[in-house]
């Protein structure tokens, strides 16, 4: 599963910052060829006076390595955007808060230049650093939104200290994957937002997809499955990330230490993991804990006292109820209507208007 990534400046950025480059090239070749005794109004080459033949050397060699550095400079920004992708934001305004602030800083640090030579050569590499210097802060900014918004509605008064364990990014573990009922949890609207995989958790489903025994190795197909449906559901962002804890050896400790130092949610089915990372201090989604919050309050197999209440609508049936106003049908037990009496459940059936139990005396042959 390829990763995904934020989207790349457009090429027009490229070109932008090769004209400054060729700016600053130009008026460096024109100072050199002033420096050099050049006159303006002695012709060198046909019309092109030495001072406008420097301006013109210094332009095409500023062509040449303002396309090497833009490059290069953005090649960075990407590096430094692809680390800090998996952390959730508010991309439009994060990320303007964060190119304003970073402007500034570059303008502040970067006037002295004025100082050094004649503004014509100083200004494009000033305007040079202070546009690389934003866009690397609104990229910033725009990975850190969560960040940078909560810590300016914090000053503002505006907003908790603490994010809400509902807007963090979850980080999914394997056995989420594996498990697959996470994806009917996001379908039904409990769950949504930014998802992040490590890149162990990838390696380890695409290690059990390649196993030699079909049991694992179903499991880990079906794990990458159940990853590609979830990045396909609306409402979902699903990123891929690279393991930012080489020095840990196991899965599990990686993803508590990547939990920690992202400020994300531990998204887990395992109980254990779940137990660890919370005593590390990791705020954990436990689907297998809801999973059981969830479960009927009876299982098949169970026991329960049951009042019985009144004959139900077959022969031989009576009914009562659950403390949560669950209906329980009990077969053969019409005579019993009006006292208490332990019932075996034989079946939990879901209807559209809710759950209906189906029990049968718990000793052989009562109620008949």
């Amino acid at each position: 599963m390829a990763p995904l990534r934020l989207s790349r400046v457009p090429s027009v950025a490229v070109e932008i910052l090769r004209l400054l480059v060729v700016l600053f090239g130009a008026g460096i070749g024109y100072q050199v060829a002033k420096a050099l005794g050049a006159d303006e109004h002695e012709q060198v080459l046909g019309t092109f006076s030495g001072l406008w033949l420097g301006a013109i050397v210094g332009a095409l060699a500023g062509y040449v390595v303002g396309g090497v550095l833009a490059r290069l400079t953005l090649r960075t920004i990407d590096r430094g955007e692809r680390a800090l992708e998996g952390i959730s934001a508010e991309q439009a305004i994060a990320g303007s808060f964060g190119a304003v602030v970073a402007a500034i800083f570059a303008a502040a640090v970067s006037w002295p230049l004025f100082l050094v030579g004649p503004p014509l050569v100083m200004i494009p590499i000033f305007l040079f650093l202070v546009g690389a210097a934003a866009m690397f802060g609104f990229r910033m900014g725009r990975a850190r939104r969560d960040a940078v918004l909560g810590a300016v509605g914090e000053r503002a008064g505006l907003a908790p200290r603490t994010p809400s364990l509902v807007s963090l990014p979850r980080l999914v573990d394997t056995s989420v994957a594996i498990d697959g009922r996470v994806l009917d949890v996001v379908r039904s609207g409990f769950l949504h937002g930014r998802f992040l995989v490590p890149q162990p958790v990838v390696d380890e489903l695409q290690s059990m997809a390649d196993s030699g025994d079909d049991l694992r190795r179903a499991k880990g197909r079906r794990g990458l499955d159940v990853l590609e449906s979830l990045r396909r559901e609306h409402g979902v962002e699903l990123l891929t990330v690279p393991d930012e804890a080489m020095a840990v050896m196991d899965v599990d400790a990686k993803l508590v230490r990547m939990s920690i130092d992202r400020n994300c949610a531990l998204l887990t089915f395992d109980t254990n993991l779940a137990k660890a990372a919370s005593i590390a201090g990791v705020k954990v989604l436990n689907l297998h804990a809801l999973a059981l919050a969830l479960r009927p309050l009876v299982v098949v197999g169970d026991e329960v006292d049951l009042h019985l209440l009144k004959a139900g609508k077959e022969a031989g049936q009576a009914v009562g109820y659950l403390d949560d106003g669950t209906m329980v049908v009990t077969e053969h037990a019409r005579d019993r209507v009006g006292t208490e009496c332990r019932v075996v459940v034989t079946s939990v059936l879901t209807t559209a208007n809710g759950r209906l139990v189906f029990a049968k005396p718990a000793l052989a042959g009562a109620g008949r």
